[in-house]
């Protein structure tokens, strides 16, 4: 914000804030220029704010940006309510409108009067060149710092052209100066950071950054220390690996979008992927280093079948990734995914987050049966509440896909409902299924139930496993001190 940064506050809130507190919060602070960043997580609840603003204090200047209104803002109701919308990147822009505004005394009178007419409604702010970007790492607060995870960007941009994605926008990739970050990322080390996430597209495509990046890491590597990573799956040499195997388990994260296993998918959206070197490298994180694989796939793809999904994510499964995102495709604004619309028959929801609703090899019941399983996926695969239940269920199974969609069937068809189910009554539905339908020995799932049950300390018995004979429950483990809970938990 420049000359104007004394004049700026800079307020936070959730989407589970009530509308009707955040505006009070705002309103506190008798604000000329308000500006939102919108996405498709809160475009929703920001636009019922800025009704209601614009409602209390007409005279009030709304200035929005974020990537939800920087393409395909024709017919948005949060447009009409704005009196200017900044698309790109706004680093810049947003202080320069802020200074127009105010310096030309217009903020005193009513948004959109005569005297601001030279401004227009819509700014398409230049691609910011990133050596002239102030560094904000010093407004994260310390309370911040000791109860948060602290993002941070080495680079912006991303060279690929995925479809589905905003980053296929964003080309190319520019570096911040990295002596210049390195002392940024010092500052925030020296003052208690520990959990860092880094918001780059790519962060191993840059080989010298990264590997910088890494070793400067390498060098303060203490327990608690944890970052988070955006990789590119098929891109994992050997200058990188040697780095990769020295840091402890836990403290590396590795977000990989392998999104589809069919070539013929991912020519179709524009992702070539080396599906032989991505299982090479899944194979070499597995069996040589702590690193956590946090690995996406992607539901409704054009092209992809319920059977080639299932290929797919039996695949994945089989390189052993600690979680496996199921994700639906969501069409995004600006994406060049809707050049497949009338081809593949892609019909998705107008609202936020826009997800798809059918297509021409999915219809809605078929989506809506894998939106049920990539609920139920997270709940019993990626929380870290079952793995030896989980081993029960796939060993000896020809399709991890297969049987787990059969137990989302099942599950559904009991509760009626994928969200609001109780970790205890998941674990007794899970013995249910598990002997019930699959005819398992009821002593030998008990045993495994109450294994994974025990295993983050609980104690209690839960009243369906009172009449069996199972072991004391263990102490409580240490081994995952200092690592975030989600990581903790899927280190085996």
């Amino acid at each position: 914000m420049g000359a104007l940064r004394p004049q700026t506050a800079l307020l936070e809130f959730t989407i589970n804030d009530n509308t009707v507190d955040i505006l009070s919060s705002i309103l506190e602070h008798s604000p000329r220029i308000v500006g939102f960043g919108i996405y498709i997580w809160n475009v929703e609840q920001t636009t019922r704010l800025i009704a209601d603003l614009k409602r209390v204090r007409p005279q009030t200047i709304v200035v929005l940006g974020g990537p939800e209104v920087s393409y395909d803002t024709d017919g948005q109701a949060i447009v009409a309510l704005a009196d200017y919308v900044i698309t790109g990147e706004g680093d810049h822009a947003f202080r320069e409108l802020c200074e127009q505004l105010l310096l030309s005394s217009a903020a005193s009178l009513p948004a959109r009067s005569p005297n601001v007419a030279a401004v227009p409604k819509f700014i398409h702010a230049p691609v910011p060149q990133l050596d002239q970007i102030l560094l904000p790492y010093d407004l994260y607060s310390d309370e911040d710092i000791a109860n948060r995870v602290i993002y941070v960007e080495a680079s912006r941009g991303c060279p690929f052209t995925c479809e589905f994605c905003l980053s296929a926008l964003e080309i190319p990739v520019r570096l911040f100066d990295l002596d210049q970050f390195l002392t940024a990322m010092q500052t925030l080390f020296d003052r208690g950071t520990r959990q860092f996430k880094f918001v780059d597209r790519t962060f191993n495509l840059n080989l010298r950054v990264s590997r910088a990046i890494l070793k400067f890491f390498l060098d303060r590597c203490e327990p608690g220390l944890f970052l988070h990573f955006e990789m590119i799956p098929d891109r994992l040499p050997e200058s990188l690996r040697e780095l990769i195997v020295k840091f402890p388990p836990g403290v590396l994260q590795f977000e990989i979008g392998v999104q589809s296993f069919d070539d013929d998918v991912s020519r179709l959206i524009s992702r070539p992927q080396d599906n032989a070197k991505l299982e090479e490298n899944f194979r070499f994180l597995r069996d040589h280093s702590g690193v956590h694989i946090h690995a996406d796939l992607i539901v409704g793809l054009p092209g992809e079948t319920l059977e080639s999904f299932g290929r797919g994510f039996d695949r994945l499964f089989a390189l052993r990734p600690q979680e496996i995102q199921v994700g639906i495709l969501k069409r995004l604004k600006g994406t060049p995914i809707v050049r497949h619309d009338d081809e593949w028959q892609m019909i998705y929801s107008p609202s936020p987050p826009f997800e798809i609703l059918s297509n021409r090899l999915l219809n809605f019941d078929t989506l809506h049966r894998l939106r049920r399983f990539a609920r139920y996926w997270d709940l019993i695969g990626n929380s870290g509440n079952f793995p030896a239940t989980l081993r029960l269920m796939i060993d000896g199974q020809t399709s991890a896909f297969g049987y787990l969609l059969r137990f989302s069937d099942w599950l559904y068809g009991q509760e009626q409902r994928r969200h609001g189910i109780s970790l205890i009554r998941l674990f007794e539905r899970l013995f249910e299924f598990l002997t019930s339908e699959c005819q398992h020995v009821p002593q030998t799932v008990a045993e495994t139930l109450w294994s994974d049950y025990t295993r983050a300390g609980r104690r209690d018995r839960p009243a369906f496993l009172k009449r069996f004979e199972l072991d004391a429950p263990p102490p409580r483990s240490v081994a995952t001190q200092g690592i975030p809970a989600r990581q903790g938990r899927h280190l085996e």
